[in-house]
């Protein structure tokens, strides 16, 4: 079984540095970011088993970006990092997903303690296959190498058109808003990228157009809803 990966959120670098160095000297793979969105953008870039968040960061606080997180996966452990120590933060921080909490300053020994007490609370598949295959009605679609096959088709998705189709099928007949796919992809929520969505949307509708039990709907004013029926 492969080492868990670990998604590492910290704005301040050296104590960043630091904490992914200590992770991967016992075998852990780390991916570090510097800020909130920047971590959102990676957590839907590839597959993590635990989340670790700074609570005070740029561009989106450690709270919010849990918030998006549990929105996209209920069970993945997050552990929040911060300096303040009052209990109304730490209620606020388990309101907002998380698994548990760390104050600043902290031992390597207790980080790596409270790492392994998540990780073992729940079961991690690592990297199998079958985690990279996701079955879309009559379509398999192969998440690693961004091919999407149906008895009758096969296409090569571009990577945003990969990340976005991932992400529908996380929220399959549940309404997906349109600020989480344009946070995840792009990075950012303003009317241009905007449009560029809605024409990746219309490409990967022509794509899903095989199978009359899939379907990607127009949720007016909210997002969308990749419907699978049966």
């Amino acid at each position: 079984m492969k080492a868990p990966k670990i998604l590492l959120v910290e704005d301040d670098t050296s104590l960043g540095f630091i904490i992914s160095d200590q992770l991967k000297s016992i075998g852990y793979h780390v991916t570090l970011c510097s800020d909130g969105m920047e971590g959102f953008k990676r957590f839907n870039d590839e597959l993590f088993h635990m989340c670790i968040f700074d609570v005070m960061m740029p561009k989106k606080d450690g709270f919010t970006l849990a918030r998006e997180i549990r929105q996209m996966n209920a069970e993945i452990p997050i552990l929040f990092l911060t300096a303040k120590s009052m209990t109304a933060d730490k209620v606020e921080g388990f309101n907002a997903g998380g698994d548990d909490y760390l104050t600043k300053p902290f031992s390597s020994e207790e980080l790596l303690l409270r790492v392994k007490a998540l990780l073992r609370r729940v079961n991690i598949v690592e990297d199998d296959q079958d985690d990279k295959l996701i079955k879309i009605g009559t379509y398999v679609f192969d998440t690693a190498n961004f091919i999407l096959t149906h008895p009758e088709f096969e296409k090569k998705l571009t990577k945003k058109e990969a990340q976005i189709l991932v992400m529908l099928c996380k929220f399959k007949n549940q309404v997906l808003p349109r600020e989480i796919v344009l946070n995840g992809v792009w990075g950012q929520d303003d009317y241009f990228v905007g449009r560029s969505l809605d024409v990746f949307i219309t490409k990967l509708r022509k794509y899903l157009s095989h199978d009359e039990n899939v379907a990607i709907q127009n949720i007016h004013g909210i997002g969308f809803k990749l419907e699978v029926k049966g």
